[in-house]
């Protein structure tokens, strides 16, 4: 290995490589002929420095949570890699990886949902740090306390219940709860998009202001392509299962390449006349994940499509520095 190559490795916080997960449907007897799986991820690879956040957009079912969650093992990958701080965390035991946990959480969409209901916050907060030894146990309600004050509640919630907050106030806790442990990987699962527009950016501050005091790396997963620009150093594109286009934020959003990425863009909405992009209409609905399309899987709704297209899936390369697209004709 260059010496080039293992300076890159150590300052990557968490590499994926060729990750799948399948989920089985249907009958799935033993005599049953074949075997129906749900492709919602399909062989993605990237890499995520120490401080960085990513972006990770497209549209509902094209595997972004799921990838989200197989990454922290919460879905048991089908296969591929997962090496975080150089260790191969794949398929690790149970007791490592709950030693891994430690360094990585996740903020979910519904706050309330993950929540449990029958627990007041503190208990909640304070039963994950004595789990993990974080402060000793004389210390556990002050740490707890500190942390409530820090995504902007009181100390005086600390023996409320989940439902007697609104949803902005239980996001902050979610984001609480995430950083009890001192993590340094994030997975921000739409933790924004249940919330009113004047909550959203109250709470994407809160997640850019906690990232520099705690020194955070952020996988930020979103349907709005406006948030991911605005908290995002770099920006990865998911179609069905695959990663289509992966660049720096300003390179992807000034020069998007991939036709799917393009038609994303196109629907943001602009008052600047001289910027706003010609509309990108995508014709069809989304191929189902248990029948992929050969070939290029966006074929089916993309203009460009020619019967290279049809016939052979396009590589996922680098085109320039950085900026990477699996298209036949980027």
């Amino acid at each position: 290995m260059s010496l080039q190559l293992e300076k890159s490795q150590q300052q990557n916080l968490l590499e994926v490589q060729n990750l799948t997960k399948h989920f089985p449907v249907g009958d799935q007897g033993f005599f049953s002929k074949e075997k129906q799986v749900v492709k919602a991820l399909d062989g993605i690879s990237f890499s995520l420095k120490k401080g960085e956040t990513l972006g990770i957009v497209g549209e509902s079912g094209c595997g972004k949570s799921t990838m989200g969650r197989a990454i922290l093992r919460l879905h048991e990958p089908s296969s591929g890699t997962i090496i975080y701080e150089g260790k191969d965390i794949t398929r690790v035991k149970k007791k490592e990886m709950r030693d891994n946990r430690k360094d990585l959480q996740i903020v979910f969409q519904d706050p309330y949902g993950s929540l449990n209901p029958r627990m007041t916050v503190g208990t909640m907060l304070s039963e994950i740090v004595e789990t993990h030894k974080i402060v000793p146990k004389k210390d556990v309600y002050d740490y707890v306390c500190n942390l409530l004050v820090e995504v902007g509640l009181n100390e005086q919630y600390y023996h409320r219940f989940p439902h007697e907050f609104s949803g902005g106030q239980r996001q902050r806790v979610s984001i609480a709860r995430a950083l009890c442990t001192n993590p340094k990987l994030i997975v921000c699962d739409e933790a924004v998009s249940a919330l009113d527009v004047s909550v959203q950016s109250q709470i994407l501050n809160l997640l850019q202001r906690l990232k520099k005091e705690h020194q955070l790396t952020y996988l930020f997963i979103s349907h709005d392509l406006s948030v991911v620009k605005h908290v995002s150093d770099r920006v990865a594109v998911m179609y069905l299962g695959k990663m289509v286009e992966l660049a720096d934020k300003k390179e992807l959003y000034d020069n998007p390449l991939h036709p799917y990425t393009r038609a994303l863009l196109s629907a943001i909405p602009s008052t600047n006349e001289e910027k706003k992009r010609e509309r990108v209409i995508l014709t069809g609905d989304v191929p189902s994940p248990i029948n992929v399309p050969s070939g290029c899987r966006f074929h089916t709704r993309c203009p460009l499509a020619t019967d290279k297209c049809r016939a052979e899936e396009p590589a996922f390369t680098e085109v320039s520095e950085n900026h990477f697209v699996a298209c036949h004709y980027a």
